[in-house]
């Protein structure tokens, strides 16, 4: 078990070298099996930094390669922290290509909660390997109806395009509220998540329903707007009507060491949004390594996400078996430190029926039969929620019907 800090397993910097007593924590919480070079990203055994950094000197960089992608990670020192102490006890320093010494930004202290979260190292390789064997689970024949039907409960149906329009919206809230108009004990979707534009659009089409009105918000998809706009997005689509507020985690802030700015914007952002339910979308397939979407898993639960959200769906990775289950292992560890239960939501390239029985068994597998509702799993959908009323038409009728149903 590692204290949350700036120290990233898979960069090989440790930022809080400078820190005597955080250095005391982390040390206590370390795997018995590790050493501190291995904890900087030095091999155990060689003491050689798997970033390329030579004992004797040489070309050192702060940057690190994730062993799962190859994706290169950076982090912000100050002097004093850069001065890590490698096996022959000289200090690592930071320069650029041209050989010139790199002068860093200072770091801020993390804020207390993240100071008290813990947070395991994760087995890439098990994680993988989980993930395969439960994709492997079968559903049984008399419970394919049930889980179907939770599937689609359990729905955002969503649409965000640029020629989204109010028409469009409202055919999506129909649907949304009777996914199928021939089968009437089909249940409605969760939410319909739209751009913050045309919430009053669905909120008037949804008031006085089940269905929640969801919007996106703080930048979507980059996240990356001037702070006080995305906050004022937040607060506009919570006032014209949204119930939920997808948000995205400040990728370049994180990658580049600045959890607290990170943590920070996820707490303003969850303060803008009051009452309502505040989504944080990790986007995962840019964060590079499961270490990383462990620690942005914590950090986002940590600032108050009520979900986090494993993609935006707007790049070529989105949702992965592997990646989920390493969130709900987030979330399972949060709960039993913390006490408090955070939703998960998968979203982007899911569109078939076995894919969605997948999550639900990860869901179930790892966090319980609690989290197989509406208030703590969704999926994010668009084309899935006609694979799966395909699907029931089939265990109703014993045969394919159309397979033409549309949104619109």
């Amino acid at each position: 078990m590692a204290r949350f800090s700036y120290r990233n397993s898979v960069i090989g910097v440790n930022t809080l070298a400078a820190r005597p007593e955080a250095n005391a924590r982390l040390e206590a919480g370390a795997r018995p099996e590790a050493s501190v070079r291995s904890e900087i990203g030095a091999r155990p055994e060689t003491g050689v930094a798997e970033t390329g950094v030579r004992p004797e000197g040489g070309d050192h960089s702060e940057t690190g390669v994730s062993p799962e992608t190859g994706v290169a990670d950076a982090v912000d020192t100050d002097a004093s922290a850069a001065h890590v102490v490698a096996p022959d006890r000289r200090p690592l320093r930071s320069y650029d290509r041209s050989g010139a010494p790199v002068q860093s930004a200072p770091v801020e202290p993390l804020p207390a909660p993240l100071l008290e979260l813990t947070i395991t190292p994760v087995d890439a390789v098990g994680l993988s390997e989980r993930a395969a064997a439960l994709a492997k689970r079968s559903v049984k024949t008399s419970s394919k109806e049930a889980a179907l039907r939770l599937a689609i409960s359990c729905m955002d149906l969503t649409t965000l395009e640029g020629a989204d329009t109010p028409g469009k919206v409202l055919s999506l809230c129909d649907k949304a509220l009777r996914p199928e108009p021939a089968a009437p004990d089909v249940p409605p979707v969760a939410a319909v998540c739209v751009y913050p534009e045309l919430v009053p659009v669905a909120a008037a089409a949804l008031a006085g329903t089940s269905v929640r009105v969801a919007s996106v918000a703080g930048s979507f998809p980059a996240g990356l707007g001037p702070l006080e706009a995305r906050l004022s997005e937040i607060r506009t689509a919570v006032a014209a009507g949204a119930h939920e507020i997808d948000i995205v985690l400040n990728r370049s802030a994180f990658l580049a060491g600045r959890y607290r700015q990170a943590f920070n914007e996820v707490a303003a952002s969850k303060e803008s949004a009051g009452e309502a339910c505040l989504k944080v979308i990790l986007e995962t397939g840019e964060l590079g390594s499961y270490d990383a979407v462990r620690r942005a898993s914590m950090l986002a639960m940590a600032a108050g996400a009520d979900f986090i959200k494993t993609s935006t769906g707007k790049i070529g990775t989105s949702a992965t078996l592997p990646a989920a289950l390493c969130m709900a292992e987030a979330i399972r560890e949060f709960a039993d430190s913390e006490g408090r239960l955070v939703g998960l939501k998968v979203a982007g390239g899911i569109r078939t029926a076995k894919e969605a029985w997948q999550y639900l068994v990860v869901v179930a597998e790892t966090l319980g039969r609690d989290w197989l509702t509406p208030h703590l799993f969704r999926i994010g959908a668009s084309s899935l929620l006609n694979d799966v009323l395909l699907q029931l038409d089939h265990l109703r009728l014993g045969r394919y019907v159309r397979a033409d149903k549309t949104l619109a």
